[in-house]
């Protein structure tokens, strides 16, 4: 359950690409769908809202949904209520502090921070063990699971590559932890096309 605002900031900068590849579609009706799986206090998911509403504060009006998921129900529970101390905004430039969040208690140790209705709404927190059946219905143009497999040995590991394949859209991108890496992509579709980073390619 370690994660922290901004972490592996390459992969934020990267979502803004797929912002650019997703808005023709959600201006013409369609959705835009970004699962962070593994999400641990919520921190990540958080960070892909607040670089998908600075960078195309339109998008809000569409069809986007980020659904962030984990085993563990005590973060999901922590993550649904979006409050974090001062040392866990650590990452967070001050005006985006002030914008996307509200003071919520100050103590003499520490200072508290809510994540406002408008970064909230548009992520689901649910808990989901990544080895049982995903019940999902749509298929994800973004994947974030980051350091999650790293704790799964290599049989595990490659029990999950076909499931994200299958739902990830055509054009869709998979992003995984610094020390992490799909061994053999070509093996369960996928193309390496960044730094940690995969997308699924024709067979």
């Amino acid at each position: 359950n370690v994660s922290h605002f901004c972490r592996e900031n390459h992969h934020f900068q990267a979502l803004k690409q797929e912002v650019d590849r997703c808005l023709p579609c959600l201006r013409s009706g369609g959705s835009m769908r970004i699962w962070s799986a593994g999400c641990s206090n919520g921190q990540e998911a958080l960070s892909a809202a607040i670089t998908l509403l600075e960078y195309a504060p339109e998008i809000a009006r569409y069809d986007l949904r980020i659904l962030a998921t984990d085993i563990d129900p005590q973060v999901v529970r922590f993550a649904r209520i979006g409050t974090y101390s001062d040392r866990q905004m650590a990452g967070v430039p001050p005006a985006l502090l002030e914008k996307y969040f509200e003071k919520s208690e100050v103590s003499l140790k520490e200072t508290y921070y809510t994540a406002r209705p408008s970064l909230l709404g548009i992520i689901r927190f649910n808990e989901l063990n990544l080895l049982s059946k995903w019940p999902m219905r749509k298929r994800f143009d973004v994947i974030f699971c980051r350091n999650v497999v790293i704790y799964f040995d290599l049989a595990t590991q490659e029990r999950l590559w076909p499931g994200f394949h299958q739902y990830m859209a055509a054009d869709g991108v998979l992003f995984l932890g610094h020390s992490e890496r799909i061994a053999q992509p070509e093996k369960f579709g996928f193309g390496c096309t960044g730094p940690t980073t995969y997308r699924p390619h024709a067979a």
